[in-house]
C-alpha cells in the first residue's frame, strides 16, 4: 500500500474510516490508564480524528502523526484554529495549544521525536495497514517508544476473505505475535460489533469482533 493510496482517499473525500464522534472506547477506558495530566500521547495515523480533541481537553499533550496534509489542514480548519507551522526533519509540524500534528511518514519518526511520549492511542493505525506493513509498524513502535509507555489499541477481527480492507482484520493471535514480549497486553473489552457497522453488513461479513487492548512497553 503506497502513500498515494491515502492521498487519493483524502483528496476524493473517501474517508469512511473517519468517525464523526469521539470514540466511545477511548472515553470509557482511557481513564483506567491513570496517566498524569500533561503526559504526551502519540496517536499514529491520526487523520482528523475528534479523539485528538478529547485527549487534549482531558489534559494531555497530543502528538499526532498523519501522512495526508489535507487531513491535517482539515482538522485545524474544522476546529477553527490557526496553527503555527514549522519544519522538523522530514515532517511539517502544525501546532496549536496542546495539539501537535506531524505531517509526514510515520516510519521517519525517531526515538528522539517521541522520547517524552508516555501514552499511545491506536484506534485506526494497525487496522489500516496490510499484513507486511503491520509487522513493520509494530517493530517501529517498539523501537522508538520509551519503556513504560502505555495506552490503548483497538483492533477488528473478521473473516478477511469476506471483505477487502482497509480496515483489515487483525485477530488476537496476530496482535500477540506482533507485540509480545516487548509489550504487556491485556484485552480489557471485547464486543460483537457487526450489527452496528453497516459497511460490514452490506459487504456480507458474517462476524465482526472489536477488541480493546491495554498495553505497556516493558523493554
Amino acid at each position: 500500500m503506497q502513500p498515494e493510496f491515502w492521498h487519493d482517499r483524502w483528496q476524493r473525500n473517501q474517508i469512511g474510516f473517519h468517525q464523526e464522534q469521539v470514540n466511545s472506547y477511548l472515553q470509557r477506558l482511557w481513564p483506567r490508564l491513570e496517566l498524569p495530566r500533561g503526559a504526551r500521547v502519540l496517536v499514529p495515523l491520526c487523520g482528523k480524528s475528534l479523539d485528538l480533541n478529547w485527549l487534549a481537553a482531558s489534559g494531555f499533550e497530543v502528538l499526532g502523526v498523519e501522512l495526508s496534509q489535507t487531513a491535517v489542514e482539515q482538522f485545524f480548519s474544522e476546529q477553527r484554529v490557526t496553527p503555527q507551522i514549522r519544519q522538523q526533519g522530514g515532517f511539517k509540524v502544525y501546532e496549536a495549544g496542546p495539539v501537535s500534528l506531524w505531517c509526514g511518514d510515520f516510519f521517519a519518526l525517531s526515538a528522539a521525536d517521541v522520547a517524552e511520549c508516555a501514552g499511545l492511542y491506536d484506534r485506526a493505525a494497525i487496522i489500516a495497514l496490510p499484513a507486511e506493513m503491520r509487522e513493520a509498524y509494530a517493530r517501529h513502535l517498539t523501537q522508538i517508544l520509551p519503556r513504560g509507555c502505555e495506552g490503548l489499541l483497538i483492533s477488528l477481527d473478521y473473516p478477511q476473505g469476506e471483505m477487502q480492507g482497509p480496515p483489515f482484520s487483525v485477530p488476537d493471535v496476530e496482535i500477540q505475535q506482533l507485540l509480545v514480549p516487548a509489550w504487556d497486553l491485556q484485552i480489557i473489552e471485547q464486543s460483537d460489533a457487526l450489527e452496528q457497522n453497516g459497511k460490514f453488513l452490506k459487504a456480507g461479513v458474517s462476524r465482526l469482533v472489536e477488541r480493546v487492548y491495554r498495553l505497556r512497553k516493558n523493554a
